[in-house]
């Protein structure tokens, strides 16, 4: 498991106070004398012993004080893995302290310079946007031929006529590209602005001896003068513009900016009433943030009627004169003299350098990574929200340095000594090692030698950029890192350039055509070479002589000749026209309606728009889970008490397992909403009757449960009725939450916790009438029914991954001292009383069993009564383990450990993570497609694991392979692997991995993995790569738990390099950003947790649910329509190319033009580009709905069928055999005949034999394009229709005029002929015949699975796919809602589904690993669907098509426990029986921990149970 390091790792004791700081009362709650566990990760045991070797450094001679200082190739990291790479040497940071010469170079300057504060995600500037583009478009090699052509083409002697006409298509191309590639980072760059021009307060009139002088360079400067200048002017027209409209009103013209306009930072904390201008510099004398924001609705906080304020809403006290710290030391020396001019004034986040003092404000987001040094808390301790780094929104606690916590105004930061010694920036964003170091001066004796001190600071002291500091006044700190060095920038990785797979592909039968067109030409030279060279030639007579004057020379001329007249071979066109393409595919995606989320007013918005294809070929899905799969907010719903379970609720898990039945989900969901509905009603009524409770309001209840009202209300007894108060009292008292108060009739309270989970319990104890009101010191306030108590917090031992349960020892109002504990429910029954409460614990792990198995998160809660010389005595051991500094974890939760013996059940609860709207049946269709899914998360595992059941990605029958090995067990490791690979009967081979990469197919629904960050480490090794990627191959769902962002990248890399499949990332967080660069195709979601996910992907959506129509709809469409557009155009160029080959073939190859030169320029300008640029656009093979109710016909992208080589080489032939059959048609024809018109002239000369090559390969090509076109409209053959005229009228038009040369009069005299119009229509048909005749038979007798689905289309079996919306948008605001908004089910999409198939069990389960529940229900013909689902892309689609669509999914509620249970009753695979997640796993034979273990007959063990994989 991995090691945890407390916050506060700093060798003293956190429950010590940092000198005598007052006490303040504030809104805000504060938990004190308490341990904050679990707020970070530690790499380990060798990260602590390096840490110390920093402290042992300090405290070596002073002699060696220099010496030391020389080094500058100390380690200080962490841990040497690859998350934490050493980015450079340590470094030492000085503040109110001159640099040791030391630490400068010969001309002074310091040795190491920091980066600035300013982050740049754009790729271009105004400056380098020109140079810069142009140079990456000619990466492209096609642009670059074509650039070798035009030049050429200046050259007269290579017979060109006209050398600026062949450079418009090709300037056209980079003119598109470079406008579509500016709109693009425009976007960027305007988010990076906002960003870098974030306000902050920092220190200024201070001298920051780590700042490096200004030494901007040239090119910066030139940079900055252009930047100014373009700005300078985009304002003066501006203004101008608007003192026209405007009459010259100047006070208008004002840019309302957040910079310009925003006041100072709302706090409703303090009562200031000065409001500072954002220019002002700020004297920060005092402690209180700027005022609060004016709200009508809330009373003054100075009200004294209102009697709904916390106890604690007194005005703040600040401290007037900070004393020294006398246990811990200062920084501040109060007898230094200063100027006293230091202020701190509001400048950008590109301002900061490493070593400024900045202040923060309560809901500041963090500028960057930041050494606390005080809070506005006396303890020390502020709270942030994590979201942007690691997708969590439960606060985590960070504490203030002991020696720093006196520094608290601009004039204490004057007088503050110290220097930091820190470790090298690296990724790793729960580790960091670093010290303080400074010379205390004791005030008694100013005179006397000073002591030298020393104190750690570790990763609990720092707050990273990415985070928002919350329910904390104001925090002042120095900065540590900036810019690319802080942690999340580290892990952010550089913004890639993502190209399509089919680009990629392109350019290999883009090199394919160059192959061919090198041949042609080195055909055309050699001959015409030749031909000059043989004697007696009609050359000699007819002609003047060669261009080269020797047949050689002549050869090479025309070589290069040859290169000009066929360069439609390689067919720059396609370039730009795939430009188009995808760009009106992007368009297209944004304009979806159906992926339109209102809450936002978020359109599907596409940040990439030339990697619409690859979305159509995912085949693998990396997922985040909190914020992406699920809504981050959990729900009380189910409890129970002595024996006895209260709740109403039908949760999503329930609703997946009821459609795969098979049931009537309309009808159930009918009475489900009119129960619900009639039950909260009622639960109401019943509390109100008991107690008329202020803070509780109707629309936020989520635990409807009339029967526990009732209970408490004393209806069952006297017994029942202290047991629901003692329940409620643990919840209200057992937890680490704050509070902030939100004045009003009724006021409110709203719950900050370090855990969702914690949130809702403390929140469903408001509910029913045990209110938290906050904290006072060491007292936690409650209003228990309308009467006030005041309880002492004598410990908090905190909640982390090892514990898996955390506790409060609690001095109740009458004197006792009692321990109230939740946690996993297998932790919590090995701690109970042995041989007490049996009846009870069966009774409640029944109800837990069923519980989880409704996906529900279930704790347990216990208590147990402390005598005074128990808990003196413990506490005793515990502030010696407080106090340690090397083994502090170890030494806290043994202690901890033996007072959490011998308890006494109280009951359990069961809470829901709501999932977004449609994830269960997006995450099916998406399986039904053959796409599997990752889900790649920060939380724990227990948690991402209830998440895997409600969202059906796992299923009771599966068999869970737990991987939790240390991430030391190198060995483990592998034999681990090793044997569950055997399971499938695989060794992790080489030929293993290339079958697998061959192999697209879906898994078998029968097996997941879940693994722990630490053991993904070692699977991430060189030499268990292989073996755990083929391993995860084999299974159905893999859930990566505990990973940070760069490991979340690694395994993308992994799957998409080891498989070579197209990946898919999609997350909503700053921890996300790293995966979603990672992959093929990034999508960010814009939701609760910033836009930094966003910012860095390629398609922005606003629900998880938008996925199905992204990938299924937009992307199959537009991956099919390229690929059959690309080929098209290969075809369509070789047909006209390979006639001017023919041709030349009859004149020696001298490169002469069979066509005039204007159908040259015009035939991939106009003649043929738009069939097949709309074919591109708008074909489709099926609708969007029949594209959703039959998902499996993504396969097809899967597989890569629709653009292959051999497709290439098809169509090729294709091309080859039609240029044949236009050139030699017309010439064989004309050759032998005599075809004159009615004016004796002859109509066979090159001219007019061109206008009838040209006539029949144009039309022909669109003829072609049309038949490979699926869909026929109006508009696409009107479309063909004028493309086939446009000939025509061009060759009508153009030769009516005497400058058409010799091609005057050519139209109206082959028009006129006969013989044309029969050759024209006999040439077409010819070269068709082909292609139609091989389709004919493909659809007839091999259909694919798209025809066989256009077939069932016609017959009408998807009629009634027309009268579905799918998917509904999201209702709108102001829309009713329902009765019980808090069991809003999810979202689906109404197509039809195919049958679920079942899974095999194995019943190989050892006795011992029972866990104790209920016995379970046979399998029967209701829970047992036999396999229907190949997972392959087969045709034989008619079974799953036939059915009826299902409807929208809705709310159901559950109408008791003990309603008859559905499929879901089956026995999950209890995983959790050693690793201690959630089930009730072996609660029947785990009386204590320290119980010697016995084997027992279970007889609640069924034959059908399956067995539990689990690696500890």
């Amino acid at each position: 498991m991995a090691s945890v390091r407390f916050p506060g790792d700093n060798g003293e004791d956190n429950n010590e106070q940092g000198g005598d700081i007052g006490e303040v009362s504030s809104n805000v709650s504060k938990p004190t004398q308490r341990q904050r566990w679990a707020t970070t990760r530690a790499p380990g045991a060798g990260g602590i012993k390096k840490r110390v070797s920093i402290i042992d450094r300090f405290h070596k001679r002073a002699d060696m004080r220099d010496e030391k200082r020389k080094s500058t190739n100390t380690s200080t990291s962490a841990n040497s893995g690859p998350e934490t790479p050493q980015e450079g040497p340590n470094r030492r940071i000085y503040f109110s302290i001159p640099i040791p010469e030391s630490e400068r170079d010969e001309d002074g300057h310091l040795r190491i310079t920091y980066p600035r504060n300013k982050i740049r995600t754009a790729k271009y500037t105004a400056l380098t946007f020109v140079p810069y583009n142009i140079w990456l478009q000619f990466h492209n090699i096609a642009n670059i031929y074509f650039l070798f052509v035009i030049i050429l083409n200046f050259f007269p002697i290579f017979g060109a006529n006209n050398p600026g006409l062949n450079a418009v298509p090709l300037i056209v191309i980079i003119v598109v590209t470079a406008i579509k590639d500016a709109i693009e980072d425009w976007g960027r760059t305007v988010s990076d602005n906002q960003v870098n021009n974030s306000p902050v307060y920092r220190l200024v009139e201070w001298n920051n001896v780590n700042s490096t002088e200004e030494n901007i360079d040239l090119w910066r400067r030139i940079k900055k003068a252009s930047t100014r200048g373009l700005i300078a002017s985009y304002k003066w027209l501006t203004s101008q513009f608007k003192k026209k409209e405007q009459g010259g009103d100047d006070e208008g013209q004002r840019r309302g900016s957040f910079m310009s306009t925003a006041d100072p930072r709302a706090s409703i904390y303090t009562q200031r009433n000065s409001i500072v201008p954002e220019d002002t510099v700020i004297p920060m004398t005092d402690v209180p943030s700027p005022q609060p924001e004016a709200r009508e609705d809330w009373p003054m906080m100075n009200n004294p009627d209102n009697k709904y304020l916390s106890p604690t809403s007194a005005n703040r006290q600040s401290v007037v004169e900070p004393t020294p710290d006398k246990k811990h030391g200062t920084v501040l020396d109060m007898s230094k003299q200063t100027p006293g001019k230091a202020r701190f004034k509001r400048e950008q986040w590109k301002s900061l350098q490493v070593g400024d003092f900045v202040r923060l404000y309560n809901e500041d987001p963090i500028p960057a990574d930041i050494v606390i040094l005080s809070t506005s808390d006396p303890d020390g301790a502020c709270y942030i929200e994590t979201k942007g780094l690691d997708g969590e929104t439960n606060l985590k606690v960070r504490q203030a340095l002991h020696c720093g916590r006196q520094v608290k105004h601009a004039r204490d930061c004057e007088k503050a000594e110290f220097v930091i010694e820190s470790e090298a920036p690296h990724a790793n964003l729960y580790t960091y090692n670093g010290a303080v170091r400074w010379d205390q001066r004791d005030p008694s004796f100013p005179e006397a030698p000073r002591k030298e001190m020393v104190e750690p600071i570790s990763i609990n002291n720092i707050l990273l950029r990415g985070c928002t500091l919350k329910s904390t006044e104001w925090v002042l700190g120095v900065v540590l890192f900036t810019g690319g060095e802080s942690k999340i920038m580290l892990n952010s990785g550089a913004t890639p350039a993502k190209r399509p797979r089919m680009a990629k592909a392109l350019n290999w039968n883009v090199i394919y055509n160059f192959f061919i067109l090198f041949l042609m030409c080195l055909v055309a030279g050699i001959v015409n070479g030749i031909a000059w060279a043989a004697p007696n030639k009609s050359l000699d007579y007819f002609d003047f002589g060669s261009y080269g004057g020797t047949p050689p020379v002549t050869g090479i001329v025309t070589f290069w000749t040859a290169v000009i007249l066929f360069q439609n071979l390689v067919p720059i066109s396609l370039y730009i026209s795939l430009e188009i393409v995808r760009t009106i595919q992007a368009v297209f995606i944004h304009s979806d309606l159906y992926m339109y989320y209102e809450r936002l007013g978020l359109y599907c918005v596409p940040k990439s728009w030339n990697i619409s294809d690859d979305v159509g070929q995912v085949e693998y899905i990396f997922s985040d889970k909190t914020g992406t799969l699920t809504q981050n907010v959990m729900e009380f719903k189910k409890c129970t008490v002595n024996g006895v379970a209260y709740g109403e609720a039908y949760t999503e898990a329930q609703i997946g397992m009821r459609r795969r039945e098979g049931a009537d989900a309309d009808a159930e969901a009918a009475v489900a909403r009119q129960q619900i509905a009639a039950d909260a009603v009622q639960m109401l009524g019943l509390l109100r009757g008991i107690h008329d409770n202020p803070y509780l309001h109707d629309d936020q209840l989520t635990f409807i449960a009339p029967k526990f009202v009732a209970d408490l209300g004393g209806k069952s007894g006297a017994r029942q009725k202290h047991c629901t108060e003692d329940f409620m009292l643990a919840l209200a008292l057992c937890h680490t939450v704050i509070t902030e108060h939100t004045p009003g009739d009724p006021p409110q309270i709203e719950f900050k916790a370090q855990s969702p989970d914690e949130a809702a319990l403390v929140s469903t104890a408001r509910d029913c009438g045990f209110t938290v009101l906050g904290r006072a010191g060491d007292d936690l306030l409650l209003n228990i029914m309308g009467e006030e108590r005041t309880y002492t917090v004598l410990n908090t031992l905190e909640f982390n991954s090892s514990r898996k349960r955390m506790s409060a020892i609690i001095r109740m109002p009458d004197g006792t001292i009692r321990l109230f504990c939740k946690g996993a429910d297998s932790i919590i029954y090995s701690r109970l009383a042995r041989g007490k409460q049996q009846e009870l614990r069966r009774q409640t792990a029944e109800h837990l069993e069923e519980f989880a198995r409704e996906g529900l998160r279930t704790l347990c809660v216990a208590d147990r009564l402390l005598s005074e010389d128990e808990y003196n005595t413990w506490a005793r051991e515990h502030d010696i383990a407080a106090a340690a500094i090397t083994d502090r974890e170890e030494k806290l939760e043994k202690v901890s450990s033996e007072i959490e013996q011998e308890l006494m059940l109280i009951g359990g609860t069961a809470i829901e993570d709501r999932l977004q709207d449609g994830v269960p049946d997006t995450i099916q269709l998406l399986a039904d497609a053959g796409i599997k899914l990752w889900v790649l998360t920060g939380d724990k595992v227990e948690t991402a694991i209830n998440i895997g059941f409600s969202c059906n990605l796992l299923n009771n029958t599966m068999e869970l392979i737990v991987l939790n090995i240390a991430e030391t067990e190198y060995q483990q490791a592998s034999d681990e692997l090793d044997k569950h690979l055997q399971t499938f009967g695989l060794t992790g081979s080489d030929e293993e991995l290339l079958a697998a990469r061959a192999d697209h197919t879906p898994p078998d629904p029968t097996h997941a993995v879940v693994v722990d960050g630490e053991t993904l480490k070692l699977m991430l090794s060189d030499d268990l790569k292989q073996k755990f990627l083929l391993l995860c191959k084999q299974c159905k769902a893999v859930l990566c738990c505990r990973v940070s962002p760069a490991q979340k990248a690694a395994v993308v890399n992994m799957v998409k390099n080891g498989l070579n499949i197209m990946a898919l990332s999609i997350g909503d967080g700053a921890n996300d950003v790293a995966m979603i660069q990672e992959a093929d195709v990034g999508v960010g979601i814009a939701g609760e947790e910033g836009r930094q996910a966003v910012m860095s992907s390629d398609y922005a959506i606003g629900q998880f649910r938008y996925l199905q129509r992204l990938l299924l709809v937009h992307g199959r469409w537009s991956y099919r329509r390229l690929g059959e557009c690309t080929a098209n155009f290969f075809y369509k160029n070789l047909v006209w190319t390979f006639a001017l080959f023919w041709y030349c073939i009859y004149n020696d190859f001298d490169c002469s033009y069979l066509f005039d030169y204007t159908y040259i320029v015009l035939v991939n300008l106009a003649f043929t580009s738009l069939p097949v640029i709309f074919m591109g656009i708008f074909d489709q093979d099926v609708d969007d709905k029949v594209s959703l109710a039959v998902p499996q016909l993504y396969m097809r992208g899967i597989e890569r069928k629709e653009w292959s080589q051999l497709k290439f080489w098809m169509y090729m032939a294709d091309g080859m055999y039609q240029s044949i059959i236009c050139f030699f048609m017309p010439y064989l024809l004309f050759a032998p005949a005599n075809f004159v018109n009615e004016s004796g002239r002859n109509v066979n000369d090159r001219a007019r034999i061109g206008i009838l090559v040209a006539s029949c390969a144009v039309i022909a090509s669109n003829l072609y394009i049309m038949m490979n076109t699926y869909r026929w409209d109006w508009f696409t053959s009107l479309i063909n229709a004028i493309s086939c005229l446009l000939i025509f009228l061009w060759t009508g038009i153009y030769t009516s005029f005497t400058s058409s040369g010799q091609f005057y009069h050519s139209a109206a005299e082959i028009y006129g002929s006969l013989s044309y119009w029969v050759v024209l229509l006999m040439t077409v048909v010819i070269c068709l015949l082909p292609r139609f005749t091989y389709n004919s038979i493909q659809k007839v007798f091999f259909p694919l699975d798209v025809d066989i689905i256009r077939e069932q289309v016609t017959l009408g079996k998807f009629k009634y796919l027309d009268a579905i919306e799918d998917p509904p948008l999201p209702p709108k605001e102001g829309s009713p809602k329902p009765a019980a908004p808090s069991d809003e089910s999810t979202t689906s999409s109404e197509i039809v589904k195919p049958v679920q198939p079942t899974i095999k069990q194995d019943t190989a389960i050892l006795d011992e690993e029972r866990p104790f529940y209920a016995p379970s229900v046979a399998p029967t013909s209701n829970t047992h669907n036999p396999r229907s689902q190949n997972g392959s892309n087969g045709t034989n689609y008619t079974a799953s098509l036939d059915q009826y669509p299902r409807p929208q999914s809705v709310d159901y509620v559950r109408r008791s426990h003990d309603r008859t249970r559905h499929s879901f009753d089956r026995s999950r695979p209890s995983f959790e029986q050693s690793n201690d997640f959630t089930s009730a796993a072996m609660l029947s034979r785990v009386e204590s921990s320290q119980t010697p273990h016995q084997k027992h007959e279970d007889p609640f063990r069924t034959p059908d149970d399956p067995p539990v994989h689990n690696v500890i």
